[in-house]
């Protein structure tokens, strides 16, 4: 493979014919799913026919009609402006517009007043919901079950293109070890295996299969290594060497392109002190020539023309042949295209050809989505209460999945539904809109089951009550507070403060059990919403202890989309149950949960710290010279353990699980041969309940030291009380494969291989095996 340094200086656009043949090159590094539940084969956008319509169009069309396909506008509110626009021909996409009578009269302007007859594309932030909220990306990959992140996702894809949305903004594939960084929330976690399998799950969820294909089209974002931001700090810096993007942070966006997923979203921040959006190390060598990636690129709002502000351009002119060079299609928002792209063909620095290369795969995409035969919404099919009854059920079953159990001493819960008086207390007991989530923007708080609302309903004959007790706010806001989750409220006086405290005491005093609400607001977990801290916000952990000490049974739902300090928590609360914002069925799915109709059987998808002071932390780490697990280890640190309060992958049940009898089809093998990991899982309990059985590898030994522990397969699987089931893994030639600095490539090599199963990454049933050259 060629070095980092010579790819870098790669400055041609590769065709779309070109790509189309190096789509095999990379299958070196391909991530499978054999040893996950299948989604089915990937729906193509960019087919052969699409492409030969594509370039049809393309022989009649002007240089201007194709650089308006490039121009993608915010359109907020009504704008004279912007109309004529579309109508000239200048605008090839429009964002979040969500009315279908106002899609179809921007449509009508496009497809009626220009030469000829292109549809505009309407996208959106359809992140985990368009009516029907489901529940957020991270917690969907805690339900480790991409069958059910598909169906969200079908729902999604339906419910937005009823109003004329063809294009989601999802899905987001950043890999995010540092719980500090806001947008942990949109994406799988910290684990590339897990994280592929959510990517195939959504995209397919949004697009369909070969078999079904549906008329929408998903993006992967943000390419690559967003989740990296120093310090956790959205927009700063990411720094990853390439050993590390291509074993971690990659195989995500390479599992999205192999679904087929149309459209690739370029990324804010500098990658290795480059812009991402005018990167061609990482926008040609990488996602076109090494992934395949044979769609079309979007950049973030406004990345093209921040090339200047970041300083790689040195105007915008510059900017937009910089955004084009290294392959950014489509321009979000800042128009920079538009506006000096056509100096550029006639200063002959960008040719026809690339301009065709750009315009090519956005013509293909809207030949796809049937925009050209049916470029108008029909919204007339379900209502807005129609779509939710239709679809209710399916979020609800999503946030009951999703939901992770951290603690249960004494079989606290379920709880006795003959209980007579419940306390929910705490300041998102009854929040609506925060139990949507961010990236719920099309939410409506009226159609949302709050959690206090949820028990109530669940258990009419009890008296249940509700306190606030605490306030909580963001010390320093950002532009995006207001517009999602609950508009700001006034803050309390401290007379209010101290009187709000007091009566959540009382309710707790005189009742049976408490349900504490505690956590973030949706604003706090957000884009532009990085923490340096990972305490409970505000007076939340007072409010826990003050009763706490009460002595009543006490039940702790954490909302948040972070892990935050459960330290005394986890020493001193009988149950705590991680919810993260379940949206628009979170109350009922959570009473289910509370009472048992509904057992909990989520995974942890991050690495749960201790303290902000371990973060980053992730359990595939190497050895190093003195081992976690070493006779004489104590800590890396001396004033707490090493150790995670929780292991990726953990969580508990209602029921009990015992995992035995790890059988392995062969002790060696050769560099191509698999050799299969067998199981049996029983259930030895006394509830229906699922357990996620999962395996892990180490390498031993090669040319690169190699993570301690790395997940290589996992099976959700319900089992009814007594019953038992045997799971396989196939560990071969794919599992095995990794990216080596010392190679400088892709290697498969004869070593001792370690394998765990278990229902974590703390796994202790152990075997081993060889692979021989």
């Amino acid at each position: 493979m060629e070095s980092f340094a010579r790819r870098l200086h790669l400055r041609t656009l590769l065709p779309l014919a070109a790509l189309v043949a190096l789509a095999i090159t990379a299958s070196a590094g391909q991530t499978g799913s054999e040893n996950t539940p299948a989604n089915g084969p990937r729906a193509d956008i960019f087919t052969p026919a699409t492409v030969q319509r594509a370039d049809a169009l393309l022989k009649q069309m002007t240089p201007e009609e194709k650089l308006g396909q490039l121009n993608q506008l915010f359109r907020f509110a009504p704008s004279p402006k912007m109309d004529e626009q579309v109508g000239k021909g200048e605008v090839g996409s429009l964002l979040f517009v969500t009315d279908p009578v106002e899609i179809n009269r921007l449509q009508h302007l496009a497809v009626d007043n220009t030469r000829l007859h292109i549809p505009l594309i309407f996208g959106f932030d359809v992140i985990h919901g368009f009516r029907t909220i489901f529940p957020i990306p991270l917690a969907m990959a805690s339900s480790w079950d991409p069958e059910t992140v598909t169906r969200a996702q079908t729902v999604a894809a339906a419910e937005a293109r009823s109003v004329g949305i063809d294009w989601a903004f999802a899905p987001m594939l950043d890999i995010a070890r540092d719980p500090r960084w806001g947008r942990i929330m949109e994406g799988a976690g910290e684990d590339p295996y897990l994280g592929s399998a959510m990517a195939r799950a959504q995209v397919r969820g949004f697009q369909g299969t070969s078999e079904n294909p549906r008329h929408f089209m998903a993006t992967l974002k943000h390419f690559a290594g967003y989740g990296a931001a120093e310090g956790g700090r959205d927009y700063d810096a990411a720094y990853i060497p390439e050993e590390r993007m291509q074993n971690v942070y990659l195989p995500p966006f390479r599992a999205g392109v192999e679904a087929g997923a149309g459209t690739v979203m370029s990324a804010y921040m500098d990658l290795n002190d480059v812009p991402a959006s005018g990167n061609v190390h990482l926008l040609q060598d990488i996602l076109r020539a090494e992934l395949g990636f044979k769609g079309f690129v979007v950049s973030d709002a406004f990345a093209v023309g921040n090339l200047v502000t970041q300083g790689l351009a040195r105007d915008g002119t510059d900017a937009a042949l910089r955004g084009a060079t290294a392959g950014v299609n489509m321009d979000m928002g800042s128009a920079t295209y538009l506006e000096h792209m056509k100096f550029l063909l006639d200063q002959e620095k960008l040719t026809l050809a690339q301009l065709d290369d750009l315009v090519r795969p956005i013509l293909a995409a809207k030949y796809h989505l049937g925009l050209f035969d049916h470029p108008y919404a029909d919204a007339t099919e379900q209502t807005h209460a129609e779509m939710l009854a239709k679809h209710r059920q399916a979020a609800r079953t999503a946030a009951t999945r999703s939901v992770v159990l951290l603690r249960n001493e004494g079989g606290l819960l379920p709880l006795a539904k003959t209980i007579k008086r419940i306390a929910v207390i705490g300041p998102l007991g009854n929040s609506k809109d925060d139990m949507n989530g961010p990236w719920s923007l099309t939410a409506k708080a009226e159609d949302t089951v709050s959690v206090f609302e949820g028990i109530r309903a669940k258990l009419p004959n009890s008296q249940v009550a509700y306190a606030e007790g605490v306030q909580i706010a963001k010390e320093f806001p950002s532009s995006f507070d207001g517009v999602v989750g609950p508009k700001i409220e006034t803050p309390w006086t401290r007379q209010e403060a101290d009187r709000q405290m007091k009566n959540a005491l009382q309710l707790a005093e005189r009742s049976d059990v408490v349900v504490m609400t505690l956590g973030e607001l949706t604003v706090m977990d957000f884009e532009y919403s990085s923490r340096s801290s990972l305490s409970l916000p505000g007076k939340q952990q007072e409010l826990l202890e003050k009763i706490q000490a009460l002595g009543k049974p006490v039940v702790l739902l954490l909302f948040s989309t972070r892990p935050l300090d459960l330290s005394w928590a986890s020493q001193n609360i009988p149950a705590i149950v991680d919810c993260y914002f379940g949206g628009t069925e979170t109350g009922n799915a959570i009473a289910d949960l509370l009472v048992g109709d509904a057992v909990p059987g989520g995974k942890l998808p991050v690495t749960w710290p201790r303290t902000v002071g371990q973060v980053p932390i992730y359990y595939a780490h190497t050895a190093s010279h003195k081992p976690y697990d070493s006779p004489d280890f104590t800590s890396r640190y001396w004033d707490a353990p090493t150790s995670p309060l929780y292991p990726f992958g953990y969580g508990l049940s209602y029921s009990t699980f015992s995992i035995s009898g790890l059988q392995l089809s062969a002790k060696t093998s050769t560099l191509d041969g698999p050799i299969t990991a067998t199981v049996t899982v029983a259930n030895t309990g006394g509830r229906a309940a699922d357990e996620v059985v999962q395996l892990y590898l180490h390498q031993r030994f090669g040319s690169a030291s190699r993570p301690v522990r790395e997940l290589k397969g996992f099976h959700r699987v319900t089992l009814q009380p007594g019953q038992r089931q045997e799971i396989s893994f196939t560990v071969g030639r794919e599992e095995r494969t990794y990216w080596s600095p010392a190679k400088n490539g892709w290697v498969v090599e004869p070593s001792d291989f370690d394998v765990w199963v278990g229902n974590s990454s703390a796994a202790t049933l152990h075997d081993s095996f060889s692979v021989v050259q």
